[in-house]
């Protein structure tokens, strides 16, 4: 059998699953080559812990050189040029060619998008030194009003935008509780988790009640006055901070737009099933595609759809190296942790793919969810690394 070579683009949770998977199934002879321009890898639901002082920067992230222990060739660069029709890479001005590509790019963070937003003084808590950043700003707050802002009504993580208000309230609870400091949520979207169905949605608007924090969906925000600290909404209205947490918009990366593998959503379209592209032995995951769902909107963009995808690709492209027919798919399911605070956390999972809208129960919050969060961050920190 001739060796075959697989590029795996993207080091983040579909890259190191789909890198990982292929490696355990294929022999060594074939080669298994992950590319990313990080040195390390940071575990991206642990940013929320991050933010409130409940995690170090050391402590959530691990170096991409620990998967060549398993077999898994690392190449640290920028990637310059995808050529998919011939399954090509230009990376640090090398050309790498692939029998089986797999893109797993993620989406940029682009604060520009927004007119102040990148200037206003606020903190990014999507990114390692955004989180750092927030809670040192949180640390020093004697007063005011923190707001979280949701840019744009799409957005990787659905929940943690919601979650960081209830974790940023508890922390101002546990550390300044003889403090006045209000924390408030203003969101572009019409409801949290809008995808995950009513129920969803109510739950956790609930949350935010319980936890007096006023919300304010349908704000799609205009720009930001950074000397005044207040953001412009599209709708009239205006609100003041003393310090700003926000989840910028999203693009697919410039060099996916310049491949021409984007459809007119911006991003990677697939077969939701296979996650085939329309390239012969091109296949993309993760935030990189726009998978459409029945309701009209779609799959969220969230690590454990990365992960699922991951598995199904890579599974395929090594029984088909092996002669085998291809036969795993993707079904559509996932599931979330909600934090809330105070050592708990919800649950919430089911069928995205069910028509004529996603199948999705959340589990009310308690000690044991959040459990299950901090075994699986010890999980993914310390075996799938």
């Amino acid at each position: 059998m001739e060796a075959k070579t697989i590029l795996v683009l993207g080091g983040g949770v579909g890259g190191i699953v789909a890198a990982r998977e292929l490696r355990k199934r294929l022999p060594r002879r074939h080669r298994v080559i992950l590319v990313d321009r990080e040195r390390a890898h940071v575990f991206a639901p642990s940013l929320l812990w991050l933010m409130v002082g409940l995690r170090k920067p050391q402590n959530i992230q691990r170096p991409m050189q620990r998967l060549k222990r398993k077999g898994i060739e690392v190449l640290e660069g920028n990637i310059e040029k995808i050529d998919a029709a011939q399954r090509s890479v230009v990376v640090n001005g090398k050309e790498l060619q692939a029998d089986y590509l797999v893109v797993s790019l993620g989406a940029d963070l682009q604060p520009s998008a927004v007119k102040g937003l990148a200037e206003s003084g606020g903190h990014n808590f999507y990114t390692l030194a955004g989180a750092e950043n927030l809670h040192k700003a949180l640390s020093t707050l004697e007063g005011g009003r923190v707001v979280v802002l949701t840019a744009a009504p799409a957005y990787k993580c659905p929940a943690a935008p919601y979650e960081a208000a209830l974790l940023i309230h508890d922390y101002f609870k546990r550390c300044k509780p003889d403090k006045h400091i209000e924390v408030e949520v203003y969101a572009a979207e019409p409801g949290p988790m809008g995808v995950a169905g009513p129920e969803v949605t109510s739950a956790v608007k609930q949350m935010l009640s319980g936890a007096s924090i006023p919300y304010y969906p349908e704000h799609q925000v205009d720009s930001v006055n950074t000397a005044n600290k207040e953001i412009r909404f599209t709708n009239g209205k205006s609100a003041n901070y003393d310090v700003l947490a926000y989840v910028p918009p999203h693009r697919a990366p410039a060099v996916v737009r310049k491949s021409g593998l984007t459809s007119d959503s911006g991003w990677i379209s697939v077969d939701r099933h296979t996650m085939k592209t329309t390239y012969p032995n091109v296949y993309a995951i993760g935030d990189v595609v726009s998978i459409p769902l029945a309701m009209g909107k779609p799959l969220p963009k969230a690590g454990v759809f990365a992960h699922g995808e991951a598995l199904v690709v890579a599974r395929n492209i090594a029984a088909e190296i092996r002669n085998q027919a291809p036969s795993h798919v993707f079904s559509g399911n996932g599931e979330c942790f909600i934090e809330i605070g105070g050592g708990k956390a919800g649950f919430g999972g089911g069928d995205f793919y069910a028509e004529p809208k996603p199948a999705v129960k959340l589990k009310a919050p308690s000690w044991r969810w959040h459990a299950a969060k901090v075994l699986f961050e010890k999980f993914w920190l310390n075996y799938t690394l």
